[in-house]
């Protein structure tokens, strides 16, 4: 067993902020290999930077997944995408008999097609990100599952003849109004890309350009699955009934985070 964190250590992050200072040090003083590095850790950690940009990892559904500056830090709420994903996965394995198709869209770090690839048996699994830093890491966290990443906007990234087969379409889009950014933790603010984040007006803008092009992309009773917050999800729902998809609201978590999906209706 690693020796405790050093009380002046503690000290300091609490010092900063840090809600659990002490745990946050014991990561620290783990991950350093010297005591100048430790120091070095500290001081970023104390300055602000997300712990899991300096340990180069975040835990999520029970997956070491790796990170690092300037990439978005999965959300522990958006396990209950995965959740949902993984049973419409599942539900389309039991009416087809053939494992399915799933994408990954917006996929950051790829940790939303990581834990679904480790959940539910997948014929496929592409990824896609806008954001050129993330493509290293997505590509990294992917490969052990035979995930294929993609750099570019939204569907404009995949390959073509993923048209009309892809049965599971999972957007963690960004949902934060561009108004509310200003209100968001400094770790996010300050440390992760502002692509990630700025969801638009009202939050949904990369959903509205995500369900107009979803139609010609799913199979016949593909699905595409999006979390926003609760206030979101009726607006969303309308949305994806405009595209010529079957919505369903799910119930929201504690925290209000709700998945909303839409079904292409089957042939």
């Amino acid at each position: 067993m690693p020796p405790p964190p050093d009380d002046a250590l503690v000290a300091r992050l609490r010092a900063a902020g840090c809600v659990f200072a002490e745990d946050e040090a014991r990561l620290l003083t783990a991950a350093a290999t010297t005591p100048a590095e430790l120091a070095e850790l500290a001081a970023r950690r104390a300055a602000g930077e997300p712990l899991e940009h300096l340990l180069g990892e975040v835990e999520f559904c029970g997956l070491r997944i790796a990170v690092g500056p300037g990439v978005f830090v999965p959300r522990q709420r958006t396990a209950a995408l995965v959740a949902r994903a993984a049973d419409a996965a599942r539900a389309v394995a039991a009416r087809t008999g053939r494992a399915p198709v799933a994408i990954d869209l917006c996929c950051g770090c790829g940790a939303v097609g990581l834990a679904l690839a480790t959940a539910v048996d997948l014929g496929e699994l592409h990824a896609a990100d806008v954001d050129p830093a993330a493509l290293p890491y997505a590509r990294r966290n992917l490969a052990p599952v035979g995930g294929r990443v993609h750099g570019g906007d939204l569907f404009d990234a995949l390959p073509g003849d993923l048209r009309g087969r892809v049965d599971v379409l999972v957007v963690n889009a960004p949902y934060v109004p561009t108004g509310a950014l200003a209100l968001l933790p400094p770790e996010a603010r300050l440390h992760e890309p502002r692509v990630a984040l700025d969801g638009g007006g009202d939050g949904l803008d990369v959903h509205r350009r995500v369900a107009a092009g979803a139609p010609s992309w799913l199979a016949a009773g593909g699905v595409v699955l999006a979390e926003v917050g609760e206030a979101q999800a009726p607006v969303l729902a309308a949305v994806f009934t405009a595209a010529g998809l079957s919505p369903h609201v799910h119930e929201p978590e504690d925290d209000g985070t709700t998945v909303v999906t839409g079904t292409r209706p089957a042939l």
